[in-house]
């Protein structure tokens, strides 16, 4: 985002850097953010899992790794929902796993589910993991009960586990409630490995510290012999700053999301002065999911806006093949900034 942040994070940093800790995170410090992580659950969606249960990895990527790696059978192949996050498509290949992609259906309202049937044949010819983003980077959903529940359903019959990133969790822009996948029932706490970090809601990627969630005491058990080395990359100022915003920083959050709902506001209100262009309805995170097919623009989205009008997005085909013709933009932005850039990209279709 391009926002600061909270500044109880900002004095954690400028603590450590006046009492020179910048060594290795100390285990007391470990278990400190595992605590704050399992409160934070607890507190927010009402979701009991043991810290015991709670593992410190520089990230969600990390994460989905490690699913990979000791949780799927060998070689089994990873089924990936599209229109996706775009690192899902090529750390999958990196570990030497096929990526199977299964194109979301689009209603007529703009907005996304799930293929089942897809998903559902997927696992049916061998696929081990179904990589599940809630709330959706890059579409904007946050899906409800009954979505997952239905899910759950098809992985329950394949035998199938599941990845659930859900780093956007404390973004969710209308009243609808983030509901961790794993919570659902005993089925889905035991076939999950849930990734969350405070690097979306809290504005703090760049310091590596992210949250594998086991909530199956049998995963805790396999895990515990990996466990030292795969969280020794996890910084120092990353793990302190998780248990500052998980703890502290509740008010700043919510600051910041009533902010990206007024600006997810303005953004629908400005995109339709841009005729041909669609807006999946964003529900939650600080993305936007613009449809832009019926604008045949020379080079495609992401190529036309950067080049005519001086806006950066994500082309849409980084996504999968289902984002053809679409672009992700990213509103977490002062109000000025998106407007300008919104007045910029209509002058541009309207000049081309």
């Amino acid at each position: 985002m391009d926002f600061g942040v909270a500044p109880q994070i900002a004095d954690v940093v400028r603590a450590a850097a006046d009492s020179q800790a910048m060594g290795y995170l100390p285990s007391a410090d470990r278990a400190t953010t595992a605590r704050a992580t399992s409160d934070w659950m607890a507190g927010t969606f009402g979701w009991q899992v043991p810290e015991e249960h709670v593992f410190l990895l520089p990230d969600v990527l990390s994460v989905l790794r490690v699913t990979v790696q000791r949780f799927t059978p060998p070689g089994s192949p990873v089924i990936v929902p599209t229109p996706a996050y775009m690192p899902f498509l090529t750390v999958v290949p990196a570990l030497d796993r096929e990526v199977v992609e299964v194109p979301s259906i689009l209603d007529d309202d703009g907005r996304y589910r799930l293929d089942l049937a897809g998903i559902d044949a997927a696992f049916a010819a061998g696929a081990g993991l179904l990589v599940l983003c809630n709330p959706w980077n890059p579409v904007g959903r946050v899906l409800t009960r009954e979505e997952l529940a239905e899910v759950a359903a098809v992985v329950d019959r394949h035998g199938g586990r599941v990845f659930s990133d859900e780093i956007h969790a404390p973004l969710v822009l209308d009243d609808r409630p983030h509901i961790p996948y794993a919570s659902l029932d005993e089925r889905t706490a035991g076939h999950t490995v849930t990734a969350v970090a405070a690097s979306k809601g809290w504005n703090v990627p760049g310091l590596k510290c992210g949250q594998m969630v086991l909530s199956n005491p049998d995963d805790v058990a396999a895990f515990a012999p990996y466990a030292a080395d795969t969280g020794d990359t996890v910084g120092l100022l990353g793990a302190r700053a998780a248990t500052a915003a998980y703890s502290e920083c509740q008010d700043w959050l919510a600051d910041v999301v009533g902010y990206l709902r007024g600006n997810r506001d303005l953004l629908l209100e400005l995109a339709g002065g841009i005729p041909g262009l669609r807006v999946s309805p964003v529900e939650g995170t600080y993305i936007a999911w613009l449809d832009c097919r019926d604008l045949d623009l020379p080079g495609g989205p992401a190529t036309f806006f950067r080049r005519e009008a001086g806006v950066a997005l994500t082309d849409g085909s980084s996504c999968g093949e289902a984002g053809e013709g679409f672009a992700r933009f990213v509103f977490a932005t002062p109000r000025p900034v998106l407007r300008r850039a919104l007045e910029q990209m209509r002058d541009a279709v309207a000049g081309g």
